[in-house]
């Protein structure tokens, strides 16, 4: 960045241009003195001479004072360009402050990302819920970093998975587990109470749940982005009563292991069910669905209630299986 010099003048500069001056005023003196007062006598050469001398002295004062405020004005410049100077150093050091801050608190936020991510990794559930809990707090404070960690949890959740007594195991395996299955159930209960706006809610977030093994799963009163599930299992019951998704949402191909609420559950974007398997109640009341809602070849095992429901002209029931009977809302969409 560029910086101003003072401007400053050096005594001898001040000197000769005194000395200038004083020869300046004698040569003026001089010559008034001796031209202006040819021919004269008496009280005539009297006062020409005095007046000869008040005009080189006025001559010699008028440009002392010229040079005096040419001086003024170089200390005035001289200061300017030195405060200018001040300002500009200052400013260098906020941003140089500035910059160091944000690098240290870059810094900070990887190491704690990291940290949380390899506490994750941990083969003991206690560790992976401290790295639940750590980048919980990360999300906190740190805004931009919110849809990433979300992002976490939900590969988290993503990843294979063997509820307890599924098969033969011995009890070691099973109370690994159990304790699996509480690290996951922490996941899930983070992601919904910062969806929800009655809670420290973090706006505008997707979530990506696609194939995810998902236990006693609950968004109740959730406003989400973008939501993905498809192929997810739900195992115990399932819950979005009341919930807003903002964005398209899939639930394709998942399946519901028992019951399924959505009541009153509003989806803004296209919704999609095709092929989804509802093993227990499917309750649908009062949801509305603005634009597309997709329910071709999904399969209703148990009861399902679609009471009141608001349907977008897009609606598809086509191939969709129902085992105990149509819902009356429904017939009007079958083929």
């Amino acid at each position: 960045m560029a910086t101003h010099r003072p401007v400053a003048v050096s005594r001898r500069k001040i000197v000769g241009v005194t000395a200038a001056l004083a020869l300046l005023t004698a040569a003026s003196v001089a010559t008034l003195w001796w031209v202006g007062t040819r021919g004269l006598d008496g009280e005539q050469l009297v006062a020409a001479r005095f007046d000869a001398l008040k005009i080189g002295l006025s001559i010699g004062a008028g440009g002392g004072g010229l040079f005096a405020l040419y001086l003024a004005w170089l200390r005035q410049r001289s200061t300017e360009a030195d405060l200018d100077n001040r300002e500009r150093t200052l400013d260098q050091q906020r941003v140089s402050a500035e910059n160091t801050r944000l690098d240290a608190t870059e810094r900070r936020i990887t190491e704690l990302y990291v940290k949380g991510v390899e506490q994750l990794g941990s083969d003991k559930a206690p560790v992976r819920l401290g790295g639940l809990y750590a980048l919980e707090r990360v999300a906190m404070d740190y805004e931009a970093h919110r849809q990433t960690i979300v992002n976490v949890f939900c590969a988290y959740l993503r990843m294979p998975y063997v509820l307890p007594g599924a098969d033969p195991t011995d009890d070691a395996q099973d109370r690994e587990r159990i304790q699996e299955r509480e690290v996951r159930r922490a996941a899930q209960r983070i992601l919904r109470d910062h969806l929800r706006r009655d809670r420290k809610y973090w706006p505008d977030t997707a979530v990506d749940l696609t194939g995810a093994n998902l236990v006693d799963f609950d968004l109740s009163r959730c406003h989400v982005a973008e939501a993905r599930f498809t192929g997810a299992v739900f195992t115990g019951p399932a819950s979005f009563e009341s919930a807003q998704f903002a964005g398209q949402t899939s639930f394709e191909a998942a399946h519901f292991t028992t019951d399924a609420a959505f009541r009153h559950t509003r989806f803004t974007g296209s919704a999609f069910f095709g092929s989804a398997e509802f093993t227990g109640d499917a309750v649908f009341e009062l949801a509305t669905f603005d634009r597309s809602a997709m329910f071709e070849s999904a399969v209703f095992g148990h009861n399902a209630s679609f009471a009141a429901v608001h349907f977008a002209p897009t609606t598809n029931f086509e191939g969709t299986t129902f085992a105990r009977r149509v819902p009356a809302e429904v017939a009007r969409f079958l083929p």
